[in-house]
């Protein structure tokens, strides 16, 4: 068993006693009914098709492309927002392609490019995504997606995943001009639910978001699906697991 998965059956059976996992314990926090989740939107959508498609363009390179894109992505997200200089998920993430290519000697074409950059316009839910989202609603649990992508992405994901209806919210930060961690994104979620923040579950797929959302004040849980080591931020989850069965598992013990 993961340490992630024993993260969050041990949260559900009552929190955590120092020394049960390897490093330092969770800390307890008083815990409060869940009424709505905000999710990023890769614990809900795969990205990895976006991976897959890299690596049939660029057979035996891919998976350095991907990597390289997917660290100047990030990079060149924050990089415009702090240089007062925005743009949306989109064209950074098409920027920081050509560049990613670029610093590995590939020759990327335009159409190579835009099927690229294209590919998040396709994407589409994890296989344990539906059911899960279906049970949250039946007990009563508000959803919204709160990303940094564009508006684009998520309305396709969610037509192409059959999610329609699903989610009370579909939140972009493209709608204030800025990308989380910036504490106002965080805050599109908490002002459309119009609940408390501790209220509020944040479901994040990369543990930057995880930090940035507790530094925000909601509880977290972290769909760890890529199996990603716990970033040096000072933050850690309120409980973690590989899918979205994990998280339904949470809110219900957490509500119980």
């Amino acid at each position: 068993m993961s340490i992630h998965r024993r993260v969050c059956i041990q949260r559900m059976a009552g929190g955590l006693a120092a020394g049960t996992l390897d490093g330092p314990a969770f800390g307890r926090r008083e815990r409060g009914r869940i009424k709505a989740i905000a999710f990023d939107a890769f614990p809900v959508l795969d990205p990895r098709p976006v991976s897959a498609l890299a690596e049939s363009l660029f057979p035996g390179r891919g998976e350095a492309l991907s990597a390289a894109w997917r660290i100047r992505q990030f990079e060149y997200q924050w990089l415009r927002l702090i240089g007062g200089k925005y743009e949306d998920f989109l064209k950074a993430t098409d920027a920081s392609l050509a560049f990613a290519a670029r610093s590995l000697g590939l020759v990327l074409t335009g159409e190579k490019r835009r099927r690229l950059t294209g590919a998040f316009l396709e994407l589409r839910a994890w296989p344990d995504a539906a059911g899960a989202l279906k049970a949250l609603r039946e007990d009563g649990v508000r959803l919204a997606f709160l990303s940094n992508a564009t508006p684009a992405i998520l309305r396709a994901g969610v037509e192409k995943s059959g999610l329609a209806g699903v989610f009370e919210h579909v939140l972009s930060t493209d709608a204030i001009r800025s990308y989380k961690p910036d504490p106002r994104a965080y805050r599109m979620a908490q002002d459309a639910f119009r609940l408390p923040r501790e209220e509020v579950l944040f479901a994040a797929f990369a543990g930057w978001d995880v930090a940035g959302a507790k530094w925000f004040g909601y509880p977290v849980f972290w769909v760890n699906r890529l199996g990603a080591p716990m970033e040096e931020l000072g933050e850690e989850p309120d409980g973690a697991g590989r899918g979205l069965d994990d998280l339904v598992a949470f809110v219900r013990g957490r509500n119980s």
